[in-house]
């Protein structure tokens, strides 16, 4: 493996965008390899070569490969220099986590098919008004619980940006681009979203969607 680290996967991912967004916060010169996931590239040979089920990101660095966001984004924070983005405080830390855990069990899964009902109906199977529905009241409800699980602080856990925003906003840019922004998009999680906008290392990161 290289000695500069090696990332797989597109810039329209935005699992590959949290990724994307820590290493340019934290100054860390990379070499990325596109797999487009739009076109079926992680389904390819060459892809599962790398990764067995076909998934993005994967991370080659320092002699070894890392699968899923999360656990390249820790490594990567406990690892590198540049600003930290993992809570000293063991309770704001584990609400991090909790955040990070939710959204990747019950946020990802039913937001996905919502943005795709618009923006990606070809690639998500051309879902039907009443599956969108249903996905639509589940976003809601996940984002709803992480916004009561946030309270009054301006992120998702603390008084800081941590992994938590950085996980959980690429695809909430998505959402920003749909009709259904305002349902998802409100309140609390609408100034949190505001305040999203002002991360350099999420704005530079954005994908050309041109």
């Amino acid at each position: 493996m290289a000695d500069k680290p090696v990332l797989y996967g597109f810039d329209g991912s935005t699992y590959v965008r949290s990724v994307r967004t820590l290493m340019h916060a934290k100054g860390i010169d990379y070499e990325q390899v596109p797999v487009n996931v739009l076109e079926g590239e992680p389904r390819q040979p060459e892809h599962l070569k790398r990764h067995p089920f076909g998934k993005v990101p994967v991370l080659d660095i320092d002699g070894m490969r890392l699968y899923e966001t999360y656990a390249i984004n820790a490594y990567l924070d406990e690892t590198r220099d540049g600003p930290s983005f993992t809570p000293r405080d063991a309770k704001v830390r584990a609400r991090m986590r909790m955040a990070i855990g939710l959204f990747d069990s019950f946020g990802y899964p039913n937001l996905l098919p919502s943005v795709g009902y618009h923006l990606f109906p070809e690639v998500i199977g051309n879902p039907t008004e009443e599956q969108h529905k249903e996905t639509l009241e589940k976003s809601k409800a996940l984002l709803d619980l992480l916004v009561e699980k946030k309270g009054n602080d301006p992120w998702l856990a603390g008084q800081e940006v941590s992994l938590a925003d950085i996980h959980v906003a690429p695809i909430l840019f998505y959402v920003s681009l749909t009709p259904d922004k305002d349902t998802l998009i409100q309140g609390a999680l609408s100034e949190w979203w505001q305040r999203v906008g002002g991360i350099e290392s999420f704005k530079a990161t954005e994908p050309d969607l041109g």
